[in-house]
Order: structure tokens, then C-alpha cells, then sequence
């Protein structure tokens, strides 16, 4: 069997980058940028007002106290967006707003607090440092200042920093396209009805869910039957929208393993078994004439997803450009008992905390690969490595904690 380290890599290395391209700004939320950004403009691009009050000569309002008030004529407004370029001569005050540009010459604002409101003429009541409440222009941001590194992820500060300097479009890659399916002549839609020996499909909702919290597109195709011609035309249909497909079903060794049958004449896929528990059967490789990459996950639920967490998540970061690739593992007490067959990694699931006395995670149901009821309450996966047998009460363990963002 290929160890989980070996079948990552080797899917790492088929998987590529998408070509990046300008994107809207909201568009390229959670995407990595992929150039490095730098300042077109100053910010604050005028020298402005940072409170309602009257843009002056400091030195015409030096001596100004409550006993002895400096009176001095308004001899105009300036308001934010809709005013003229005034010079301001000494002996005079214009009123003026938050964000509203700076009179040619005034040093200082006296806020309206400190003043006695007047329209025409106005009383000064204190006086204001020189510069004192005025916002200067570049004090923020300089033209040509890098404002963000290549890499750097799309988030709301980053589009705050973005759209302040002018910036609509950003360069990023775009978010792989994943097409989602469920194979198995037993498959239902959720909501219609159960035959004896049917179920319904969990698969497809639960990977493409998982796709789309990824930041990935999902389409959900849904169910395909065990029909080789149907899956044929399903596949070549969904191509054409497709930058990643999943399945799920079919690659285990029964008589109705469709996915195996059809893809080993049709595409580059290699099924092998992977060294891990659950998710043993794996298949992995290219379909259709742009080589879009397709992974072919086992049918049951939790082997199901835990592949999607190991393979396929770190596929859709790289395709993206977010680093890092795969979810990054944390360590925690375990706080029960519990085996593991020597020779395979085991994913256990798990309830991870942060507690006052450090991180802690406790095992969660049976092992099973079709007990998804452990698998809705757990949110974490406990990583047992290949070389052991089991793990302690009280052991330090590594920890998916599949609830975290990285």
C-alpha cells in the first residue's frame, strides 16, 4: 500500500496553480494576490479636516482663551466633496467639515467646541497647536509605497487598503471549479422516498459543502447509477465546467465498482490503496482532453470526507495558490484511550477544546467508515500514526481541527 504521505505528493505534484487574472475587488475576497501592490496616490490625498470647525492661522488665534475670545470674520465653508479651492488670507476662518480639504495656507482647525458656532463672525474661545486636527496629505499612505505582498490574501482590510487607493480590480487566480457526484444505483435524493435497500445521498452534499468552505466552487451534480454510459456522458457533460472532479463510490472491487470500470479506459486515473484508516481504496489522475484533474473517492460517508480533508483540500489550495496546502495539525491531550491497526495512519474523530488547562481532544464514536452520526459531532479528526498501535489516556496527540481557519 502507498503511505498517505506518498499518494499527497504525488497528487500535489499533477496538481497546478490556475492562471491568474484581474478580478473584481469583492470577487477576490479569500483569493491570494498574485503581484505585489503598491500606492498610486497619497492618503490622504489633500491636506483635510479632521473635526467640524474653522480651518485658520494658528497665529491669528494664539492668545484666544474663554476670558478673552479672538473674534475673527467667516468668510467661507468648505464641506467634503462639494467646495472650491480657497486661500485663506490672515485675520479670517473658513468653516469647514470633517474630510473637507484645507484652505491654502490655514495651519490649524479650531473645533466647534471651542468656539461659539458663529456664522458671519466667529469667537475663539481656545487656540489649537499648529497642525492640530488637520489630516496631512501622504500621512497615511505615500505614492509608491508597497501597500501589499504577492500572496497576500483578499480580506475586508485588505479590499479597505485596495479600494482606498483606487484599485477596482486586483490580479489573483481564480477558484477552481468543482464538480461534485455521488455513484451507486441505490442513491436517493434527499426527500423522496426510501426503497427497502436504498439510502439517501450524503456524499455529494457533504464534499461539496466541504469544496465550497474551502472557498472552491461546487456544482453538485448529484447521483449517477451504476450504468457505465451514464457515468460516460455525466463526465463529459460536467467537463466543460470543471477545473476539479470528485466522485464518490465505486473503486472498491465488488462486480458494480463503475468508477473503476469506466475510468480505466477513459482518463490517466490510477486506483492504489492508501496506508490510512478510513479511506482505503483511493484513485487519482487526469480525464478529458484538458487533463482536468479528477479524484475518485471511496462510497462510504466518513471515508468519504476524511479523503476529501487529506487529498483533495490541499489540491483546491493549490490550485488557488493558498499556502499552506494542508491543514495544518495542532497538538492536544487525549483524553481517552484508544487502538489503532499498526501499519495504517488512522484519522479518529475527535471533539477538539482549548481548555484553562491547554488543548484537549476526546475520541468520538466507533471507528467505522459509515457511522456519520460520530462524525456530525465531532470536529476534529486525531491522527494516529502508522508505526502505533494505539494511543494512551492522557498521551499528547496531533489534531486536525477541521473547524479552524488556516
Amino acid at each position: 500500500m502507498r503511505s498517505v504521505e506518498e499518494h499527497l505528493k504525488k497528487i500535489l505534484e499533477l496538481v497546478e496553480p490556475l492562471p491568474p487574472y484581474e478580478q473584481a475587488l469583492l470577487d477576490a475576497l479569500g483569493l491570494p494576490i498574485c503581484e505585489d501592490i503598491f500606492a498610486p496616490l497619497d492618503l490622504p490625498g489633500f491636506d483635510n479636516s479632521a473635526m467640524d470647525g474653522y480651518a485658520c492661522h494658528r497665529a491669528d488665534v494664539v492668545d484666544a482663551s474663554r476670558e478673552n475670545a479672538v473674534v475673527l470674520p467667516v468668510v467661507g465653508e468648505s464641506a467634503a466633496g462639494q467646495t472650491k479651492a480657497y486661500a485663506l488670507p490672515r485675520g479670517q476662518v473658513v468653516k469647514i467639515m470633517t474630510g473637507a480639504p484645507m484652505p491654502a495656507g490655514a495651519d490649524a482647525v479650531v473645533p466647534i467646541e471651542w468656539t461659539d458656532g458663529g456664522r458671519a463672525r466667529v469667537s475663539v474661545m481656545q487656540a489649537p497647536e499648529r497642525g492640530q486636527h488637520v489630516r496631512a496629505q501622504g500621512e497615511d499612505v505615500h505614492k509608491g509605497d508597497r501597500l501589499l505582498n504577492e500572496g497576500t490574501l483578499v480580506g475586508p482590510r485588505e479590499a479597505m487598503i485596495l479600494a482606498a487607493t483606487g484599485y477596482a480590480r486586483v490580479r489573483a487566480r481564480p477558484r477552481p471549479r468543482v464538480v461534485v457526484l455521488s455513484t451507486g444505483s441505490e442513491l436517493r435524493e434527499p426527500g423522496s422516498p426510501l426503497g427497502f435497500d436504498s439510502i439517501y445521498d450524503a456524499n455529494s452534499f457533504a464534499i461539496a459543502a466541504a469544496a465550497r468552505q474551502a472557498d472552491a466552487i461546487a456544482y453538485r451534480v448529484g447521483i449517477v447509477s451504476d450504468d457505465p454510459h451514464e457515468l460516460m456522458a455525466t463526465l463529459s457533460d460536467q467537463l466543460v465546467r470543471a477545473d476539479l472532479v470528485v466522485t464518490s463510490g465505486g473503486v472498491s472491487k465488488g462486480d458494480y465498482d463503475v468508477v473503476k470500470e469506466v475510468l480505466s479506459r477513459f482518463g490517466t486515473v490510477e486506483f492504489t490503496e492508501v496506508a490510512m484508516q478510513p479511506g482505503k481504496p483511493q484513485g487519482f489522475g487526469t480525464i478529458g482532453d484538458d487533463a482536468t484533474p479528477i479524484f475518485t473517492l471511496p462510497g462510504n460517508p466518513v471515508s468519504s470526507y476524511i479523503s476529501f480533508e487529506v487529498f483533495v483540500l490541499p489540491a483546491i489550495r493549490r490550485m488557488m495558490g493558498r499556502l499552506p496546502y494542508r491543514r495544518p495539525m495542532v497538538q492536544a491531550v487525549c483524553m481517552a484511550g484508544l487502538s489503532s491497526p499498526r501499519g495504517r495512519k488512522q484519522f479518529v474523530r475527535g471533539h477538539f477544546e482549548v481548555t484553562p488547562r491547554g488543548a484537549q481532544v476526546t475520541p468520538v464514536g466507533g471507528h467505522g467508515s459509515h457511522l456519520i452520526g460520530s462524525l456530525s459531532q465531532s470536529n476534529s479528526l486525531i491522527v494516529v500514526p502508522e508505526a502505533s498501535s494505539g494511543v494512551d489516556e492522557g498521551a499528547t496527540v496531533d489534531v486536525l481541527a477541521l473547524d479552524r481557519n488556516f
